[in-house]
């Protein structure tokens, strides 16, 4: 196998790892891991975490029979920062054309001017360039410029937290190329066209936390992350019905509804309970209220601040994914609470038919369809060669690759970081082309070598 066209998606989760593995796009294997080095989304323990995460790949790379050394990572809604960020640049006093390095150079500019301080860098969405103070142009390669400048979003996290997972990563023996905003990896496989550009909610109901992020017109208007999920769910059975942790998930999993009208009181099942004789019998509705107490209480706490910002009004509705999605009925306890539409998303490639792939698939699908000014972006950010020149593809397929222009993103990150967490998105809606699958060859070769 040509190992320079796989790619590793890793999402790093309170309480488990998730690796998908593609070659050439096409997913060829998924794997999950419980982890116990991570507590409401940040590591508390690198070395357990890095076992996790180890095992992981490990699974994952005799499953596809590949060999597994670099990887890339999602960063959660709860770690980013959004600033809007500009920089110039000088091409040629005489004006030439403008090459990669240029652009790289004015991406830097912009970049180091935005980035606060305890802060890192993960990346920079470029919503205009400008060509000699008055052009403005999504791609400026090829073009006479004397001078150059951009405009866009960059998004950072906290450089302490960064460093855990990097080290996390590193122990477990495997690097990290580049990270990607766990948000716009969901919302690129999640979402449609239609609900990116008119507005819908990603609510991300993980293990640790439970997530709600607005996106309308290709931005992230607003994100609230609760740091109450699953695992709370499950503590809840434990302590109230006198069982371990782990019997606890099980019985979530097999017997929970999260809508208790849903149970019924005649079909039990039986418990083992500590420091009782044998079992005990529970019917489907006791532990379905258990359940639902706790959701209602996520689900309150997330509603408010989504009806502060009239992210109740947005035509796409709810979009539920995560190991959360899982619980019966999860879906209409949501709608009713809210009063929205709501639907359950889980990808559908053989072999992680489940919401709790969501994210690593996002992220392998988010990084094959990056456009050829977003891997240069990445250079700027992570250091590595610059790519090759653009092939001259269709003009179909350099339009598919352009990010969604908007006025308003100042309004975008004032929003986000007042809750201290939205941020923008950007995607590409069709299918690429065997063109396109050439270029991502190329470039695989030289920024994962």
């Amino acid at each position: 196998m040509d190992y320079s066209n796989l790619l590793v998606g890793l999402d790093i989760g309170t309480t488990s790892i998730k690796a998908v593995v593609a070659d050439d796009g096409k997913v060829i294997g998924a794997v999950a891991t419980p982890n116990t080095g991570m507590r409401h989304g940040k590591i508390v323990d690198i070395d357990q975490t890095a076992a996790a995460i180890s095992q992981t790949l490990k699974e994952v790379a005799e499953k596809t029979n590949s060999n597994i050394y670099r990887v890339v990572t999602g960063i959660p809604v709860g770690l980013l920062q959004l600033e809007t960020a500009t920089g110039i640049t000088t091409v040629s006093d005489n004006g030439q054309e403008v090459g990669n390095e240029d652009v790289k150079r004015v991406l830097q500019s912009a970049i180091k001017s935005a980035v606060k301080d305890g802060y890192d860098p993960i990346a920079f969405l470029p919503s205009r360039f400008m060509i000699d103070g008055k052009t403005d142009v999504d791609d400026p390669r090829k073009m006479i410029a004397h001078s150059l400048a951009v405009r866009g979003i960059i998004l950072t996290a906290p450089s302490g937290s960064l460093h855990n997972i990097r080290k996390a990563i590193e122990r477990a023996g495997y690097k990290n190329n580049f990270f990607v905003p766990t948000p716009l990896a969901i919302a690129s496989v999640a979402l449609d066209e239609g609900e990116r550009t008119f507005g819908s909610i990603i609510l991300d109901l993980g293990g640790g936390t439970s997530t709600a992020t607005s996106i309308h017109e290709g931005q992230i208007k607003y994100a609230k992350t609760d740091l109450e999920g699953g695992s709370d769910i499950s503590n809840d059975i434990s302590v109230v019905l006198s069982t371990s942790k782990k019997d606890a998930e099980q019985i979530k999993l097999d017997y929970g509804f999260a809508e208790p009208s849903l149970a019924s009181k005649n079909d039990k099942f039986a418990v083992n309970s500590v420091g009782s004789n044998g079992q005990q019998m529970v019917d489907e509705v006791y532990l379905s209220e258990i359940i639902n107490a706790r959701l209602m209480q996520i689900i309150k706490r997330i509603g408010k601040g989504l009806v502060k910002t009239n992210a109740l009004k947005l035509p796409g509705g709810i979009i539920i994914t995560g190991g959360g999605s899982l619980l019966q009925g999860i879906d209409s306890l949501v709608a009713n609470t809210l009063n929205i539409k709501t639907r359950i998303y889980q990808p559908e490639q053989m072999g992680m038919r489940s919401p709790i792939y969501t994210a690593a698939y996002g992220i392998v699908n988010y990084v094959y369809k990056m456009s050829d000014i977003d891997f240069l972006v990445n250079t700027a950010i992570y250091g590595g060669p610059v790519s090759a020149e653009p092939s001259r593809s269709s003009e179909k397929e350099s339009n598919n690759l352009k990010r969604t222009v908007t006025s308003s993103e100042t309004e975008a990150k004032e929003a986000y970081n007042k809750d201290k967490m939205p941020r923008r998105d950007h995607s590409s809606e069709k299918k690429e082309n065997k063109n396109r699958t050439g270029r991502i060859k190329d470039f695989f070769k030289k920024f994962f070598a």
